[in-house]
């Protein structure tokens, strides 16, 4: 017995914690795929190319995320409702985000228009700065697809459904790798437009993979009784506020840790093209193998909402340890495997000798954050399922702002570490956030 869970109660909703997460770890596999194959394509055209994608992402992931946590609201609003039974209010849920969506693409296309000016003005290497802003713009025309396919896509989790997620998932790498090889190189009549290409290319799968969504939920049966995809209602001011209430400090979690993520590589940025590349190589690769707890952890807020919608607190509180075991479990493996192959993973991505030294060094940091970060995401997930984000938002800001950006700051640029003292940070506040958000889950849980 666990605090008064017992065993068997654990085990069993681990088992349905992992049935709802299977499929969404191969469609999270396929979505980090997505970068990774920028990455990999684009480290044959030079560190040059592989350090404007790297710079370029940490801009645009900044926008980026914080539109896909408002939307991530959608999960446990909708596992509530469905817990409850109420078809009704799913469909109303997932019409009026649309709205949302919509005005959201519009505000975050607008702040990453002027993207080489502020590149300029964080001190961006000046060799790297015309692909990296060439990148962000190609990327932003994806921003309404984007956003809109995660929404239907955490509609789909809400009601238990998965696999619709993994197989448009899977489509969508297809169609990125595809298009990658046609835009990047000047194939099919294309104009070669080498890393910039690289955006190009995932825009429209985007727009491919929103359509696919709209698709499914319009022709499968199982999808037609909650009427998501039909015209959509006129703005609801009562659900929006729920939806805004719920979804702003999400999206606010979610882009405080992206954002220490992102200011790391901009710090980076000013060290030069060959360790931007290689800091581009140990996120990527870390970024890769964070989807496995993703998975789970989204799987875990579908199990603790469905089971706090039919009112058994008991179990949602079980459903939420489950999941946070799970999510620790696989990032101590993926530790191991990193400790063992850092070295081998480098020289995968680049041919480039000094950026694989730099590279290897940093995946070795990357192991050493791989526990905590599974724990974080773990009781991020258990906690969302308890519709708890006010505060969690207040943890992750601390542990992310107050003690991860400093000490990367500090250690990176002003002790001149360089990109090791950078990881340093990251590895600070990943570690604050953990054990403060596993503390706030057992009292939430309670």
């Amino acid at each position: 017995m666990v605090d008064g869970l017992r065993w068997r109660a654990l085990a069993y909703e681990g088992r349905a914690i992992l049935k709802l997460g299977g499929p969404l770890l191969v469609a999270n596999l396929a979505l980090a795929g997505m970068p990774l194959a920028d990455t990999l394509m684009a480290g044959r055209l030079g560190a040059q190319s592989l350090a404007g994608i790297a710079v370029g992402s940490s801009l645009y992931a900044l926008a980026l995320y914080l539109g896909l946590g408002v939307m991530t609201a959608l999960s446990p609003l909708t596992a509530h409702a469905y817990g409850a039974g109420d078809r009704e209010k799913i469909g109303r849920y997932a019409r009026q985000i649309a709205w949302v969506a919509g005005f959201l693409a519009l505000v975050l296309f607008l702040l990453l228009l002027p993207a080489r000016e502020i590149l300029l003005c964080l001190g961006t290497d000046a060799t790297v700065i015309s692909t990296a802003t060439g990148y962000v713009h190609s990327l932003s025309f994806g921003l309404p697809a984007i956003l809109m396919a995660h929404a239907l896509r955490c509609t789909s989790e809400g009601v238990g459904r998965t696999r619709p997620v993994m197989v448009v998932t899977l489509a969508g790498l297809g169609m990125n790798v595809l298009l990658n090889w046609v835009f990047m190189f000047g194939h099919l009549g294309a104009p070669a437009m080498g890393a910039v290409g690289t955006g190009v290319a995932t825009a429209l799968s985007q727009w491919v993979m929103a359509g696919l969504y709209l698709s499914w939920f319009t022709c499968s049966r199982g999808y037609r009784s909650y009427g998501i995809a039909v015209m959509p209602d006129r703005p609801d001011g009562a659900v929006l506020k729920e939806i805004l209430m719920l979804g702003l400090p999400m999206g606010g979690t979610l882009l405080a840790e992206t954002g220490l993520f992102s200011a790391a590589g901009l710090m980076v940025g000013t060290l030069g093209a060959e360790t931007v590349a290689a800091h581009q190589i140990a996120l990527n690769y870390a970024s890769f193998t964070f989807m496995a707890p993703v998975s789970f952890h989204s799987a875990t807020t579908i199990q603790v909402g469905h089971a706090l919608g039919g009112r058994d607190r008991r179990a949602g509180r079980a459903a939420g340890f489950a999941g946070i075991s799970l999510c620790v479990a696989l990032m101590a493996s993926s530790a191991i495997i990193l400790f063992l192959f850092c070295g081998d993973i480098a020289r995968l991505y680049s041919a480039d000798s000094k950026v694989q030294s730099i590279a290897a060094h940093l995946l070795l940091l990357a192991g050493l954050f791989q526990i905590s970060d599974g724990l974080q995401v773990g009781a991020m997930g258990a906690l969302r399922g308890f519709k708890d984000a006010r505060l969690p938002l207040a943890i992750t800001l601390g542990a992310y702002w107050v003690v991860g950006f400093p000490v990367a700051y500090y250690a990176g640029l002003v002790s001149q570490q360089g990109p090791a003292g950078v990881w340093l940070g990251l590895i600070a506040g990943l570690t604050t956030a953990a054990i403060l958000l596993l503390y706030r889950y057992e009292k939430v849980s309670r």
